[in-house]
């Protein structure tokens, strides 16, 4: 049975998480688990394979093992376990590019001005870089490009449980406002035969989604549209549903007013509005939003609460009807004119 910690064992764990985030991005950015792939193998070959140092690799690989990321066997050899197959490339679920994009340094720079962002109320990422994150990526395509592919591998785990949990009627319009490359649209799309589907973004963002699986697939392109702009200046008319997925967390409570806004004077009149984000829950249980939260605090966004969301949507002349459950970390909430 495994010893019970301290306090000050469990607080000790807790100031060194960083540690381990590190060794993940290490072992994601010399694909490990690609390497591991065709079954067990030595630290040394391993090393060989990835281009970097045997014993050093051992190290890392012994660490990772330690917190259920590979298994070492014998003779230094490693294998892959269910958390380390994650960070394979390819697969279903994969996690690779969100534990690259997370760690980047770019990220670790904002992250180090969280204490100014507290003492202050300004945006650490601000600060660290002089841009916000979206400009920052803009200009860095590399980081732009793992930031997508990142927000795709998540999205995979992410959009059953969503497209499971809306309901459309036969012949109706769904807009996709911020949709990125589609998957979630064309989930829902999938999901639901007569449904049609358009997809809003910036015209970067639909450049690429244009060559993209998602929206491009047999029985999808047929019924969906691609459209560009800006969210913050209008989004497609016509629409019976407006379903914006981890977008709004990006932007502060005036912006988010201005999208939502946008989406009321565009839908049809009976109309809704589906906001798809974490809905913090009261009370000290551990719930992801509310580290999440700490991130969009980085980056100049917010996690909200079921409160904060209805204040939000009267403001933008929206009444929110009900929150709907998933099986996956966001909840979707509900909305329709005031």
């Amino acid at each position: 049975m495994a010893k019970k910690l301290s306090p000050p064992e469990i607080m000790r764990s807790l100031t060194v998480g960083h540690w381990v985030a590190r060794l993940v991005y290490v072992a994601a950015k010399l694909k490990l688990a690609d390497l591991l792939e065709g079954g067990p193998r030595t630290a040394e070959d391993l090393a060989r394979a990835a281009g970097v140092q045997g014993p050093a690799l051992y190290r890392v690989l012994r660490a990772l093992a330690s917190v259920g990321v590979f298994a070492e066997t014998t003779g230094q050899r490693f294998k892959l376990t269910p958390l380390a197959a994650t960070l394979q490339t390819g697969v279903p679920a994969s996690m690779r590019s969100f534990a690259l994009m997370i760690n980047e340094n770019y990220h670790w720079d904002a992250w180090e001005e969280l204490l100014d962002g507290v003492k202050t109320g300004g945006m650490p990422f601000l600060k660290a870089h002089g841009v916000t994150i979206f400009e920052y990526l803009e200009k860095h395509r590399e980081d732009l490009d793992v930031f997508g592919e990142s927000m795709t591998s998540i999205s995979a785990t992410d959009n059953p449980a969503i497209a499971a949990a809306c309901k459309f009627s036969s012949g109706q319009t769904l807009v996709d406002v911020g949709g990125g490359h589609g998957s979630l649209l064309a989930t829902i799309l999938k999901a639901n035969p007569k449904l049609r589907g358009v997809l809003f973004d910036l015209p970067s963002v639909i450049a690429r989604a244009e060559k993209d699986q998602h929206v491009t697939a047999k029985g999808i392109a047929e019924r969906c549209i691609l459209e560009s702009g800006s969210f913050f200046e209008a989004v497609p008319k016509g629409g019976d549903a407006y379903i914006i997925k981890s977008v709004l967390h990006d932007w502060n409570d005036e912006e988010c007013g201005k999208i939502l806004a946008n989406c009321r004077a565009a839908m049809n009149q009976k109309g809704k509005v589906l906001v798809v984000d974490t809905v913090i829950p009261p009370g000290n249980d551990p719930d992801w939003g509310k580290l999440l939260d700490i991130q969009m605090l980085i980056i100049g966004g917010r996690e909200r609460t079921k409160k904060d969301f209805a204040a939000m949507f009267a403001a933008a002349g929206l009444k929110m009807t009900r929150v709907v459950s998933t099986k996956c970390p966001l909840s979707i909430v509900e909305g329709i004119r005031a």
